[in-house]
């Protein structure tokens, strides 16, 4: 059997104060072995600190079955993940919520740990949530941060790791710093190239075709 990560629905609403987005998103896991998981992550905008939520639920109406919480955040240029007693999502796969002290004595956490990284390996919307906790940041031509060109070509330089955003022209000496997380606020269709390695490249003819790697 193969392994799986589905993604389910994405649900987005202004957050409290109206200041950013509160996103939500869902899915389920597969194992190799046929283990089923369930999932939901989510992140709001316009607050500090960027911490995400991620839920894993396993095991539903069994004995052993348990629903465990993480914060996902930021730790020496990379993503960090810590248990937490704070619920975040039910999931359909899930059993009793669990604290954080119930969730490290149970005998089912690497297997929870390992839906973590798979999820945010292969979960497009996590690799937007991932973007968002490390503020990455992108340069757009001016056409492109105006909304006046599309953004037909994304590249992720070998040398610094810089994020580029070009539609048909040039940016030449005026390119625009901003945060990359912006960018698929206003473009969805970037989810299918946030996982760009360094060195890479992602184009595409028009709005709406699809990536070329």
């Amino acid at each position: 059997m193969k392994l799986k990560v589905i993604e389910g629905a994405l649900r987005e609403a202004p957050n409290c104060d109206a200041t950013g987005m509160d996103r939500r998103a869902f899915g389920e896991f597969v194992s190799q072995r046929g283990e089923l998981a369930s999932y939901a992550f989510g992140w709001i905008t316009g607050i500090e600190p960027r911490v995400g939520s991620l839920t894993i639920g396993i095991g539903a109406g069994n004995p052993g079955g348990g629903t465990f919480h993480t914060k996902v955040f930021a730790h020496d240029d990379g993503l960090a993940y810590g248990l937490t007693d704070e619920v975040f999502e039910q999931v359909p796969e899930g059993g009793p919520h669990l604290t954080a002290d119930e969730a490290r004595a149970h005998d089912t956490l690497p297997f929870i740990w390992a839906v973590v990284d798979q999820v945010m390996a292969r979960d497009r919307r996590a690799w937007w949530m991932a973007h968002w906790v490390l503020g990455t940041t992108c340069f757009q031509t001016p056409q492109v941060h105006a909304g006046r060109e599309p953004i037909l070509l994304v590249t992720h330089d070998a040398d610094d790791g810089a994020w580029q955003l070009i539609g048909a022209t040039d940016a030449g000496e005026t390119a625009t710093i901003t945060h990359l997380y912006h960018a698929v606020d206003a473009d969805p269709t970037l989810l299918d190239v946030l996982d760009l390695e360094a060195g890479q490249r992602a184009t595409r003819r028009r709005a709406g075709a699809a990536w070329r790697r």
